[in-house]
């Protein structure tokens, strides 16, 4: 089990579902799941760093690469897609012996945490799903920008300091190689610019679960959105608060896509208290 955050990219793999996965494990205690977004050259590492070292104090994390994403394998001839990518995920919990685990997910992987608290609600506990996917809308310029990224230094210069962050200084030089570097990785956009092809609203649809099955949904849930989002609609978070019968809502000002990064101790802080919350069912 891997427990030093320097261990950076670098995690263990798991046969899930026939398919070798690619994962971050440490901690201990109540079992609690980081489900990544879709960025290019994204990991569950990328996404997570700030955040696993800080709840590994508290819980048992697990933070795969999604099937296609990261390490995980590229199976050949594959069609990528919400049903898919939830199945790697159950069957990645069993693979790891999970019965019952708190969820994080991300923007993609918010809509993932949604499907999969549908397809099997006995595997999810509590819920936070952050400047999420799950619903249809209509694609923005920043999505459209993420998933039809072509590689190039200046490219992701553009995505994180236009359309991930409020703030473009977070852009640094530092930042916008280390995503360059990824999204180079061997397979990596090879992979990736197969998910989501055009006409891209598609993959909005693909990623969105039906209103009459979130409505059944019964796992307490926090909707974490930063306003000034450029990727993800607020108008979502709001959509899905009102459908979810166990939900809280909580909106960062000054923030784009990117809040566990832009807002760190303080989305932190807030997912550790709900966590530890009382049962509001």
């Amino acid at each position: 089990m891997t427990t030093d955050a320097a261990a950076l990219e670098t995690g263990e793999f798991i046969e899930a579902g026939g398919h070798r996965t690619h994962y971050h494990e440490t901690g201990s205690g109540e079992t609690l799941l980081f489900i990544h977004g879709s960025g290019p050259g994204v990991t569950a590492w990328a996404n997570w760093r700030l955040a696993i070292p800080v709840f590994a104090q508290t819980y048992h994390v697990l933070a795969p690469d999604v099937l296609g994403f990261g390490y995980s394998d590229r199976p050949a001839g594959i069609t990528y897609g919400k049903d898919v990518w939830v199945k790697h995920l159950i069957a990645f919990l069993d693979a790891k012996g999970v019965r019952k685990c708190h969820i994080v997910g991300n923007s993609m992987g918010g809509g993932l945490a949604i499907a999969l608290a549908v397809a099997r609600p006995d595997l999810v506990d509590r819920m936070v799903l952050m400047g999420s996917s799950g619903l249809p809308f209509p694609i923005t310029p920043g999505l459209e920008a993420v998933w039809g990224y072509e590689p190039g230094r200046e490219a992701m210069r553009t995505l994180i300091a236009d359309y991930f962050a409020y703030d473009g200084s977070i852009a640094t030089e530092g930042l916008v190689e280390l995503r360059y570097a990824a999204s180079m990785q061997p397979g990596f956009q090879e992979s990736y610019s197969r998910m989501f092809p055009p006409p891209r609203q598609n993959g909005i649809n693909d990623l969105a679960t039906p209103v009459e099955d979130i409505k059944r949904i019964t796992a307490q849930t926090l909707l974490v959105h930063g306003r000034e989002d450029k990727v993800l609609p607020l108008s979502t978070s709001y959509e899905l608060f009102s459908l979810l019968p166990n939900a809280q809502l909580h909106v960062f000002g000054h923030c784009g896509h990117w809040t566990q990064i832009e807002r760190m101790a303080e989305f932190n802080a807030i997912v550790a208290a709900f966590f530890s919350g009382p049962n509001r069912t």
